[in-house]
């Protein structure tokens, strides 16, 4: 499994690993929206030999409090359901902090499992007073520092692309 930033050629299968992973089309739709609008800060792929993408983690700008701190948020990640269980999305997600830290990145946000983000070293962001607008996710959504001063004067509403309010 060769994990990597991802290339256009690699666009086809990561919409079509998305397709297989989600029970509707509207992950990919966006990965392919943000892509498009010059929105998708990085994505990192999982290939195979033969090259076909199983697994992929897409991270894209966030603001808070309507300023932009250098945060990113990590939305969709996906791994194909043959190879689960192998530690390819703690691969992907690791690839991605490496390459956000290198990049000048300050943190990392993303809504999901706790247990899931935990072990990749999320934490509440409730913790630091942050929340996003969707209600009900407070357990959910977790944070990932990735520069020493990113919690300074950090507090508030974290909100992603607009592309995501389809989601609401």
């Amino acid at each position: 499994m060769l994990i990597r930033t991802e290339i256009g050629v690699d666009a086809a299968g990561i919409d079509s690993l998305l397709r297989r992973c989600f029970a509707t089309g509207a992950e990919a739709d966006l990965v392919h929206q943000l892509r498009e609008d010059g929105q998708l800060t990085l994505g990192v792929v999982a290939t195979d030999d033969e090259g076909q993408v199983l697994g992929y983690a897409a991270f894209s700008p966030v603001t808070l409090q309507d300023e932009d701190r250098g945060w990113v948020g990590l939305a969709p990640l996906a791994v194909d359901e043959s190879v689960r269980q192998q530690g390819i999305a703690r691969q992907l997600v690791y690839e991605g902090l490496d390459s956000l830290n290198e990049f000048g990145y300050a943190a990392v946000v993303a809504l999901g499992d706790p247990a899931l983000f935990g072990r990749f070293g999320f934490s509440p962001a409730a913790r630091h007073q942050l929340h996003c607008k969707w209600p009900g996710t407070e357990a959910a959504f977790q944070v990932h520092k990735l520069a020493d001063n990113a919690f300074e004067g950090a507090s508030g509403l974290v909100e992603y692309s607009a592309h995501f309010n389809r989601f609401d």
